[in-house]
């Protein structure tokens, strides 16, 4: 008889150690976000690769990560286990921050290993994505997701924000010291620095079904065959549509601000900080339009808000104007991120909601890529002059208003909206933040249990 409750509380213990150690690496892993990967487009720059390198070094290693993703089954069967799979991958993409900061201390490295190291970087980063997603929904009780990923959520956006930050206050001292490249190797060793810590949380956390039977693969044809008979489908045009007229311009904005306007570093991070800030703060708003709206009323608040927000940066340079357009921009991401997240997942079931974002996410990086590319070959045509950007920035504005069009085809449809967590892993000047949902604190749409942690203590 006395064996239970000791359970019970091995059980208990076991379960604080594990929240403990994932808070600590979504707080680790947004450092590293911050600290890191913001500043690899202005490195590009300040170790003269030109406006161009510097775009596609934001935008073309995105793919690499799109398409890793499709190993992770089959990785995850060799290795049996979830766990294996995402640490390995998480100690692999803090090593890519080894030629980074190689690079930075000798001054010089080429476009093409700088990319090459960016994909392993963006590769190994996505891929944990999905597995890490059905990893955690074996963790975390179910009477507990909804808090407990809101929470995670907001320590790890905030360690994002406060590593930019920093970072653009160390960068803005230093280059004053004539230490420009002495800052980004000190940055990026502290970027290197947050993912080994995040890849040791992840490796102390239990695993308590390596290969949970619900979470079974589905076959690509049977997603693809759902996605067409549902609104999932239509949205992923739409999404598709949006992201590349969004990518044609947002690559380029840090080399504007800092080639084309002479921006100094603290004033580039003051601008990411004001769309950061407004997309964080209010997404909680958004969230309670939501609730008494409906998410897709919301959806078409965030992509009408977004449309004229590059176009902004064709009306005026001034470092006001440009304040309040980062503002809004901020503000309406949030709206179309809660949005889509919502209505995507709201008719998949719950064991299928993996292989739905690999999809997701392999679409969503093929967005990037095309428009980036469209947007490299408008300003070469334009020389990269300063008025090749501004018919650039004009030009997204009007794709994105073109993908509106797109949304009318979308139904209108009733989900439960609720406060869901999100994992950071990028910070864009045009578009605030991207980020990935995490799928256990969805609302599970479809009233299907997923059998994992169901009957778990809810007691912390």
């Amino acid at each position: 008889m006395t064996a239970l409750p000791e359970n019970g509380t091995l059980e208990r213990r076991r379960l604080r150690g594990d929240l403990s150690a994932s808070m600590i690496d979504g707080a680790a892993f947004g450092g590293m976000v911050g600290f890191g990967e913001t500043y690899i487009a202005a490195f590009a720059l300040a170790i003269g690769l030109g406006e161009m390198a510097a775009g596609m070094v934001s935008s073309l290693p995105l793919i690499a990560g799109g398409l890793m993703q499709l190993t992770s089954p089959a990785a995850i069967r060799v290795l049996q286990s979830h766990k294996r799979w995402v640490v390995i991958c998480a100690f692999l993409q803090a090593l890519t921050f080894l030629p980074l900061v190689i690079a930075a201390w000798i001054g010089t490295i080429d476009s093409v290993t700088l990319i090459l190291v960016v994909s392993v970087y963006w590769g190994t980063g996505l891929a944990t994505g999905p597995a890490w997603n059905t990893w955690i929904g074996t963790i975390v009780p179910r009477p507990i997701r909804a808090r407990y990923f809101a929470n995670r959520t907001r320590v790890s956006q905030g360690c994002v924000f406060a590593g930019f930050l920093i970072g653009g206050v160390l960068l803005q001292w230093f280059t004053a010291l004539d230490l420009r490249l002495v800052a980004f190797t000190v940055l990026f060793g502290v970027a290197g620095g947050c993912r080994l810590v995040s890849a040791w949380m992840l490796l102390k956390q239990s695993e308590p079904v390596p290969l949970p039977p619900g979470m079974r693969a589905i076959p690509w044809k049977r997603v693809f065959h759902h996605l067409r008979e549902s609104s999932g489908g239509k949205l992923l045009v739409y999404l598709f549509a949006i992201q590349a007229a969004v990518q044609m311009s947002g690559p380029f904005f840090t080399p504007f601000m800092l080639n084309k306007l002479e921006f100094s570093y603290g004033e580039l991070t003051g601008l990411f900080s004001i769309a950061f800030l407004a997309k964080v703060v209010s997404l909680s708003i958004w969230g309670r339009v939501a609730s008494r709206t409906g998410a897709k009323n919301l959806l078409w608040i965030g992509s009408i808000g977004i449309v004229p927000i590059s176009a902004c940066w064709v009306v005026s340079q001034n470092y006001a104007w440009l304040v309040f357009a980062q503002a809004a921009s901020g503000m309406f991401w949030a709206a179309y991120e809660l949005a889509f997240f919502l209505l995507f997942f709201e008719s998949i079931a719950v064991e299928e909601r993996t292989s739905v974002l690999t999809i997701y996410n392999l679409l969503n990086t093929t967005a990037w890529v095309i428009g980036a590319l469209l947007g490299g070959a408008v300003l070469f045509h334009f020389d990269l002059s300063f008025h090749g950007y501004l018919v650039l920035f004009g030009l997204s504005s009007l794709g994105r208003l073109i993908a509106l069009g797109l949304l009318l085809r979308v139904p209108r449809l009733i989900v439960d909206s609720d406060e869901m967590g999100v994992r950071t892993v990028a910070v864009r000047p045009g578009s605030a933040s991207l980020d990935t949902p995490v799928l256990a604190s969805l609302p599970d749409q479809t009233g299907e249990e997923d059998g994992t942690q169901d009957n778990a203590s809810g007691s912390i």
